[in-house]
Parts: structure tokens; C-alpha cells; sequence
């Protein structure tokens, strides 16, 4: 069954840097479309950023645009976002999921971005 499980999260100061991972299960990985979402406090899940199967071509939200980076290691069935000049409205539960036919969420990873 498909599993995706994130890490990597944690508490930084504005203007710092973290690195997520996603360790995918269960599905061929290589074939499909990778994304990165976020759950803010009180908001709904909003696509943050994504990544084709080769890992060719990338798209990111407007708000993340030159800060983050999402790459994958298809040999390692692994996606990352390494995000970078992090703000508070950056502060949310990280998720990652494939496209098409999005798996069961994982449980998350959070990112708190404070002084």
C-alpha cells in the first residue's frame, strides 16, 4: 500500500534554513509527479511545490518562489524541499503526496518558523 512518511521538520528563526524529506512506499515512484503541501493553523492545504517523475521540471507557489527547492532521488524513492530565507507564514504541517491518484497523507512534518 502506498506510504509516504516526512521528517525533517522542526523550529527555526525566520531567515533560516530546513530540509524536508519524504521516504515513499508501496507504488512505482519513478512514475509519478511529486508534491509538497502545507496545512497552516486554521487553513486548508495549499500545494506549495512540484516535481515531474524525471525530475525535469518543477512548479512552485508564488510564496515559496527562489526560496524553496523541491528535488527527488528516484533510486532512493525519496522526495525533498529544502527551504531556504523561511518566514513565520511559513509555519505549517509539511505533506507530500504523489499525482495522479494522491495516497493516504502521512502524518506530516512541522515546520515552526519564530524568533
Amino acid at each position: 500500500q502506498v506510504q509516504l512518511v516526512e521528517s525533517g521538520g522542526g523550529l527555526v528563526q525566520p531567515g533560516g534554513s530546513l530540509r524536508l524529506s519524504c521516504a515513499a512506499s508501496g507504488f512505482t515512484f519513478s512514475r509519478y509527479t511529486m508534491r509538497w503541501y502545507r496545512q497552516a493553523p486554521g487553513k486548508e492545504r495549499e500545494l506549495v511545490a512540484s516535481i515531474i517523475s524525471t525530475g525535469g521540471s518543477t512548479n512552485y507557489a508564488d510564496s515559496v518562489k527562489g526560496r524553496f527547492t523541491i528535488s527527488r532521488d528516484n533510486a532512493k524513492n525519496m522526495v525533498y524541499l529544502q527551504m531556504n530565507s523561511l518566514k513565520p507564514e511559513d509555519t505549517a504541517v509539511y505533506y507530500c503526496n504523489r499525482l495522479p491518484s494522491p495516497g493516504p497523507w502521512g502524518q506530516g512534518t512541522q515546520v515552526t518558523v519564530s524568533s
